[in-house]
């Protein structure tokens, strides 16, 4: 399998200008804290949703898992009784490389020269171990938390594994 690595991608957000790649779309997901984050130190149980290999995470996927878990955890725990945090955010340019297809497509396109890309999204890149997601509630409501990033990990890519620790 082919690793990912550090795209030569640049993006600049004060000097325009300094940027390699033009038009980054902005980033779907855009909450990243849910339920009560006044509350955090009084909650005793921290669960983990942990990668266990190095993966690209896309923000629609982290978007995807992030809703239908605080969608669980806000029917069950209730939003007083929980904290739930995504701990990665995709600063990844995607590039996508369109080719020209069709008839006569041969005299339009050069083939794979210069083939920079156009920009088609962003993902978090997570190393092996990482945490992605973690929520912090009470003992009472453990087995929901557990239940809520259970699906958060079906809905991202590479396995991943749930680790709960206690204060």
């Amino acid at each position: 399998m082919r690793e990912p690595r550090r795209a030569w991608s640049r993006t600049a957000k004060r000097v325009a200008t300094k940027a390699f790649v033009k038009g980054v779309p902005d980033a779907r997901i855009h909450m990243f804290e849910m339920g009560s984050p006044s509350k955090k130190s009084q909650f005793d149980v921290q669960i983990d949703l942990v990668a266990q290999e190095k993966v690209q995470i896309r923000d629609n996927a982290l978007e995807s898992a992030r809703v239908s878990a605080n969608k669980l955890f806000e029917k069950k725990i209730l939003p007083e009784n929980y904290f739930f945090k995504v701990r990665v955010y995709p600063h990844q340019c995607l590039r996508e490389h369109t080719m020209a297809t069709g008839a006569g497509a041969d005299r339009i396109s050069s083939g794979m020269r210069l083939s920079f890309g156009k920009p088609s999204g962003r993902a978090a890149v997570v190393t092996d171990g990482q945490a992605v997601m973690t929520v912090y509630t009470t003992k009472k409501f453990r087995e929901d938390g557990w239940k809520g990033l259970e699906r958060a990990a079906k809905k991202m890519p590479g396995r991943s594994i749930i680790v709960e620790k206690k204060k």
